[in-house]
């Protein structure tokens, strides 16, 4: 066993409180499966899939030895002007993976990446089409799009906005979904909410069809505390961006890859986007990299003019990395050879059941689960927001398990390796905590 004794002051965390976590640090050195090890040598089960991102456990050996291999043969090469076998061939596997004519990989090294790099294509296509007017961009309240300014225009969580506008001005955002009123406690999809994909169409009238690039929605909300989609509302704003040529983005970093129980929520819902971003368990989390999955009749709208000139200003130093590709690729290959999507849709209704019998606590406002991902939202506790759910993260750590909160909801996500007996786990340690709440 060993303790954590270094100097932690020159690391600025990412949305954390620094003062307060370098006080009592949380520290993980190892991981191996389903379980983190802390430096203390305490075994914590990851109820969380690390940020969303580990989809097929910790360690995956298979995904290590490609990394390790590419390592040896060539860790970088440049993505613009020149390319590399690996690049072709995770793009290629990802065309096959995704619905439809989604059939363009455009490679980033992170979600909000994706976003950004989406936001940018929607408008190219749209000058692209000689309907240079057509620059506003529709988002949604309480959606999560990343951390550039691109996604946090785009995004509707307060905090993450407020330090740092003004932000793009040609901007507007759809209602959120949720509604604890006539929806809490649904298992699956909630019945009430489809209509307010129709404040899109108050948008239009607003705005006119004729300047609306795009509308951005993650098909199921995971940051704001997984906020899933009423029946019919998808569907709705498919047919409402179709009407009024408009583009519809699916922001697909926690939702694709499994999370769900298929290759991601587009063919999960049967509802068709122009683009897709991904990033997350694109890689298992082993090296960063995100992806825009881009349709047919949007990449070839750009493929015009002289063929020896750039057709899209845009791109990264570490676009299609070698380590991310290799990483990807024995990625992809691992979901399918351990049948892992399969998998997530089998535990689905167990996950569903063990969940909803955390319901019966007094502090417990709503539970709400789809696929294998899930959300306990608690009573907040007068004049201190989100402490409630803090102090049960603290206690669940101290129990040995990982868990995620924003604002007051409890958000679970785990590897979709887990079994039936991990996830009695989880739930038990949090019925014991959130008794003792």
């Amino acid at each position: 066993m060993t303790t954590f004794d270094q100097d932690t002051a020159a690391y600025w965390m990412p949305f954390t409180p620094n003062r307060a976590f370098k006080k009592n640090p949380r520290v993980m050195v190892a991981a191996d499966g389903m379980y983190y090890e802390t430096a203390e040598g305490q075994k914590i089960l990851d109820g969380c899939a690390g940020l969303w991102c580990v989809n097929a456990g910790h360690g995956n050996r298979k995904i290590n030895e490609a990394i390790k291999a590419q390592v040896d043969q060539m860790t970088y090469s440049p993505a613009f002007q020149a390319g590399h076998p690996l690049a072709f061939e995770f793009a290629e596997r990802l065309a096959d993976l995704f619905p439809g004519d989604l059939n363009h990989a455009f490679f980033t090294n992170s979600g909000s990446e994706s976003v950004d790099t989406a936001l940018k294509i929607c408008r190219a296509y749209q000058k692209a089409r000689g309907k240079a007017d057509k620059i506003k961009l529709i988002g949604r309240e309480r959606g999560y799009h990343g951390v550039n300014f691109g996604g946090l225009s785009v995004g509707g969580i307060m905090p993450n906005r407020q330090a740092y506008g003004p932000l793009l001005s040609e901007v507007d955002h759809l209602p959120h979904t949720h509604d604890l009123a006539k929806n809490a406690f649904s298992k699956g999809l909630p019945e009430h909410g489809a209509d307010k994909a129709d404040r899109l169409l108050d948008l239009i009238a607003l705005h006119g069809a004729h300047t609306i690039a795009a509308v951005i929605v993650e098909p199921m909300a995971g940051s704001a505390g997984v906020l899933v989609p009423p029946q019919g509302y998808l569907e709705k704003l498919r047919k409402i961006c179709a009407d009024h040529d408009i583009l519809l983005i699916f922001d697909e970093v926690i939702t694709a890859f499994g999370r769900l129980g298929d290759s991601c929520a587009a063919a999960h819902f049967g509802v068709q986007p122009d683009l897709i971003t991904t990033a997350k368990g694109l890689t298992n989390g082993a090296v960063p990299m995100g992806a825009v999955m881009v349709s047919d009749k949007v990449h070839d709208a750009l493929m015009t003019g002289p063929e020896n000139m750039v057709e899209l200003f845009h791109g990264y130093t570490y676009s299609g990395h070698p380590l991310a590709c290799a990483a990807g690729i024995a990625t992809l290959d691992v979901y399918r050879q351990e049948n892992l999507f399969g998998r997530a849709h089998d535990l689905a209704p167990y996950w569903q059941k063990a969940l909803h019998s955390l319901a019966r606590h007094d502090g417990v406002i709503d539970v709400r689960n789809i696929g294998l991902v899930g959300a306990i939202e608690l009573q907040p506790r007068d004049g201190q927001p989100g402490a409630r759910a803090f102090e049960a993260y603290l206690k669940a750590f101290e129990a040995g398990l990982l868990i995620r909160t924003t604002a007051d909801i409890i958000a679970l996500s785990p590897p979709l390796i887990i079994s039936e007996q991990e996830i009695d786990v989880i739930v038990n340690t949090l019925d014991d905590i959130l008794g003792n709440l």
